[in-house]
């Protein structure tokens, strides 16, 4: 009587990169044996594993590498709390069409209105769709790209904050930009025009964010490209984060 294949199988699998195989291999042995699967049929079973797993872990890479909040999706978002949010347009961004139109997304909106929230929620639609994603509030993005410039490796960053299909930018203009941020923001959405997606949130209107440049020209020129196309949510009414004023009154 031979033995059993699955010990033999397992340097073969190693070899040609399917290790994960044989994390369901016994089970869906187990399985054609009952249902006399054929040949073929057991095949492509192990194969679909494989295909879920690959994908499993190209989400949990892509999640991961987007250093979003788990908990902070569009399922979770409270469309309640403010009734005058245009959940259309919501919807028709969380389907990450701006995306493959290599265009721009702004929300904009009060402090605590849920922006930050609805901008991680789309990361999270955009990771779904296999799409790469990176994070990052005004101050992370600069303090990144510093770090870089003092250890050589501006250029191998930039290039990845370049290349990326969603960049979201968090809190932008909640402080003024100063040399040589301003023009690190202008040269990356100058690189990014028409090539790849940059959401933005902030507290400004639109029509205030070249204020945040010392530079007026300098912001002009960026603010032209970032408003070509651009999808926008404009959120108001109260914030989730009231401020607690009985606890001042103490003092």
């Amino acid at each position: 009587m031979r033995n059993h294949p699955m010990p033999e199988l397992e340097p073969l699998l190693k070899s040609l990169r399917l290790s994960g195989v044989s994390d369901s291999l016994a089970q869906r042995n187990k399985e054609a044996i009952d249902r006399k699967m054929s040949y073929t049929e057991f095949l492509a079973t192990l194969l679909q594993d494989e295909i879920q797993r690959r994908d499993m872990k190209k989400f949990a890479q892509r999640f991961k590498k987007a250093k979003i909040n788990v908990n902070k999706t569009i399922e979770q978002f409270d469309f309640g709390f403010n009734p005058n949010i245009d959940q259309q347009k919501v919807k028709d961004i969380a389907t990450c069409r701006f995306i493959s139109e290599k265009v721009p997304a702004f929300i904009v909106g009060p402090c605590g209105t849920g922006k930050s929230h609805l901008a991680q929620g789309i990361a999270h639609c955009a990771v779904r769709n296999g799409i790469d994603v990176l994070f990052y509030t005004q101050t992370q993005l600069f303090k990144l790209l510093q770090a870089a410039r003092a250890a050589g490796e501006y250029d191998k960053k930039f290039k990845q904050l370049v290349n990326v299909p969603l960049l979201i930018i968090d809190d932008f203009g909640l402080k003024p930009l100063r040399s040589p941020q301003d023009e690190d923001f202008h040269d990356l959405v100058a690189e990014r025009y028409e090539k790849a997606s940059t959401m933005i949130t902030s507290n400004l209107e639109f029509s205030e964010w070249g204020d945040a440049f010392p530079n007026k020209l300098l912001g002009v020129a960026t603010i032209d490209r970032l408003g070509h196309g651009a999808y926008k949510v404009a959120f108001d009414g109260p914030s989730y984060r009231p401020f607690d004023g009985a606890k001042n009154e103490e003092k």
